[in-house]
Order: structure tokens, then C-alpha cells, then sequence
């Protein structure tokens, strides 16, 4: 209860989330993309399930891939890789913990930092050597096949929205296409 009431209280507007009313333990959340990013004006949905002793273990996360991996801490078959999550190492306060980490602490991780504007440096190895090797080219070429996947991706979306969020897709997708249009 209390990971809804700070749901309720402090979600952006760029966040949606949509819980099962026979299923407390499971959730879905849409993420919008943000602007002066690849992900820009798309929508990227993530199934959360808590565990029988949430918040002593981390929920479950699967994102909606469709098959693709943009990113990477997002796997084409829909692994999530992050420290909040238990699924990758990290270093003090990127570590969960029990007693502070939320629900939203990690929608918005999900939003800021792995659908970011370089998603070529989320990726430790990736990130470090080849920027060493090749200066500034191959993190634009990622960003730009990362664009490429997620236009594929709302394409998908608008074929098969997930349910409860078919109104949120069409909308917010029109959205986007008129946006982009004006430029």
C-alpha cells in the first residue's frame, strides 16, 4: 500500500501505470521517451511483478521488447538489467535497498537513466573502450539504430497495444507524429 500511495502522490506526467484489480502483486507501467533523446515520443512498457516478500527481495521486471534490444540494459527478450533490481552490480547508493528503494525510485531510474540520450554508455565495456578507440562516432551510431528499434517499436505498439493502455498509445503517438511533423 504504501508503494501506491507514493505512486498516487508523486508520479510524472510521462509515467503511467496501470495495476490488475484481482492482482495486487502485478503492474504495468508505460515510460514516454524524453526529448533530445532516441526514445523521444514513444512509449516503452515494462511489466513489474512483487514478489511474495517485496520489499525484502526486488520486484520482477520484464520490459516489452517486441523482439528488439535498444539498449543496453534492456534485452530483446525482455530482461531488465539494472542494480535497483538485483539484476546488475552497482555501487552505493545505486545498490537497492530494501528499506528506501520504491517503485517509483526505479520508474524513474528506467526513464532517466537507461532511456537516456547516449544509451552507447550504459553499457560498462562498450562504453569505455571503443570511445577510447574510435572518439565520438560509434555512440551516434548506436543512438541512431536506437532510434531506428524504436520507431519499429511504436509501430508494434500501435498493432498490438497492451490492454488498458489502447486510448494512452493512439493518443500519445499522435501526439509525437504531430510534433515531429512541425519540425
Amino acid at each position: 500500500m504504501r508503494e501506491w500511495r507514493i505512486l498516487e502522490k508523486h508520479l510524472s506526467d510521462s509515467i503511467w501505470v496501470r495495476v490488475y484489480e484481482n492482482r495486487i502483486d502485478l503492474l504495468t507501467a508505460a515510460i514516454g521517451g524524453s526529448q533530445g533523446t532516441p526514445y523521444h515520443d514513444g512509449l516503452y512498457f515494462f511489466d513489474i511483478r512483487f514478489p511474495h516478500d517485496y520489499p525484502n527481495s526486488p520486484p520482477w521486471v520484464r520490459y516489452r521488447s517486441f523482439g528488439f534490444r535498444m539498449n543496453p540494459n534492456l534485452y530483446a527478450n525482455g530482461r531488465v538489467c539494472m542494480s535497483l533490481i538485483n539484476t546488475w552490480i552497482g555501487k552505493g547508493t545505486e545498490k537497492r535497498n530494501p528499506g528506501d528503494s520504491t517503485i517509483l525510485q526505479l520508474l524513474i531510474s528506467i526513464k532517466g537513466l537507461v532511456l537516456n540520450e547516449r544509451p552507447y554508455y550504459n553499457e560498462p565495456i562498450l562504453g569505455f573502450l571503443p570511445r577510447m578507440l574510435s572518439g565520438d562516432k560509434m555512440p551516434n551510431v548506436y543512438s541512431e539504430d536506437t532510434f531506428v528499434l524504436s520507431c519499429k517499436t511504436m509501430l508494434r505498439l500501435l498493432r498490438r497495444p497492451p490492454k488498458g493502455f489502447e486510448s494512452l498509445v493512439k493518443s500519445h503517438l499522435r501526439k509525437g507524429v504531430l510534433r515531429s511533423c512541425r519540425r
